[in-house]
């Protein structure tokens, strides 16, 4: 299609550059905002939804006329109309698990940097407190127990790399059997039993309406004395920061790792990112070269299979290919 284009809401990879130019013009929006996206979208046939920060609605996805394909670079598309492109036939492609073993990796880092007090160590050494190793202690890994809160591909990767260091391991995920969390050594579990028997917790859930709120002020008061909470998944799956940090500051939680949050970025003069026991990352922890390239690249098939009218290996709503 002459002067067709394929929108992008952030900066992409070299090799979906490569994969898609041969389909029209690659255009990067200045900012994910609708009114940007708006002014770009009239002529796209594809639509590349990077990043987290904004979202892709039906206004936007109506006023692409020409939209054949949108492809979600990672594989949460709660920031995409669904319901939109189905209603529009669109075919919505993303990269289940192909940054498993990117986003269990940084699961482990901060389970260790939580665990070691790695950052407490290094902040009281810079201060000059060399004597603060009489008066605090790291922690163990070995005999500990790890809940992990959704057991897909990244929960099940988590599952293998941390098999090694004697920990056991409980999963919940209402769509899990039990047979496959028997081959990978996991006791699979409610989401109740996980909270009170788990001395570290790794959600590695989708955000869905069912699961919005999943980590409530309720809930984590049935969590084991000093137990730790890590997110790499979304930020929505916790209902607030300050369920955190009341939970925090009554040592029921002893320390947090969140690499996600709701909205992104968040409001840093919440008082959770003065303490301590509270390490952030900002959503970039799965962000390895490795793992953006793999990323990029089975996004772009997708849409370049589906623009050539062939089947993606990917797809959010199959029900529009026919």
């Amino acid at each position: 299609m002459e002067n067709a284009k394929i929108v992008c809401t952030g900066p992409v990879d070299d090799i979906a550059v490569e994969i898609l130019r041969p389909y029209g013009e690659i255009v990067i929006a200045p900012v994910f905002e609708e009114e940007a996206l708006l002014s770009l979208v009239g002529s796209a046939i594809g639509l590349v939804v990077r990043g987290a920060e904004g979202s892709v609605n039906a206004r936007v996805i109506n006023a692409a006329t020409d939209l054949r394909v949108i492809g979600r670079s990672g594989v949460g598309y709660d920031n995409v109309d669904i319901n939109a492109a189905t209603a529009r036939k669109i075919p919505v492609v993303y990269t289940p698990g192909v940054n498993a073993r990117a986003i269990a990796e940084a699961a482990m880092a901060l389970i260790f940097t939580l665990c070691k007090k790695v950052v407490f160590w290094d902040a009281q050494l810079k201060l000059g407190n060399w004597s603060s190793r009489f008066r605090n202690q790291p922690g163990d890994l070995d005999g500990a127990t790890l809940g992990i809160i959704g057991f897909g591909r990244i929960g099940q990767m988590l599952a293998q790399l941390i098999r090694p260091f004697n920990v056991t391991i409980l999963a919940y995920d209402p769509y899990v059997s039990h047979e496959q969390a028997n081959e990978l050594e996991t006791e699979l579990v409610n989401l109740e039993s996980l909270l009170q028997r788990s001395d570290f917790i790794s959600i590695h859930a989708a955000l869905t309406p069912e699961t919005q709120g999943l980590i409530n002020r309720d809930r984590l008061q049935h969590l084991k004395q000093g137990a730790y909470i890590v997110n790499l998944a979304r930020g929505g799956l916790i209902e607030s920061l300050d369920v955190l940090y009341e939970s925090l500051k009554s040592g029921r939680l002893g320390g947090v790792g969140l690499d996600v949050f709701q909205p992104e970025p968040p409001d840093v003069s919440h008082p959770i990112f003065q303490l301590p026991q509270c390490i952030t990352s900002p959503h970039a922890l799965g962000l390895t070269p490795q793992a953006m390239t793999k990323i990029f690249e089975s996004m772009a098939t997708d849409m370049a299979a589906i623009l050539d009218g062939k089947p993606p290996r990917h797809v959010v709503n199959p029900e529009v290919l026919g």
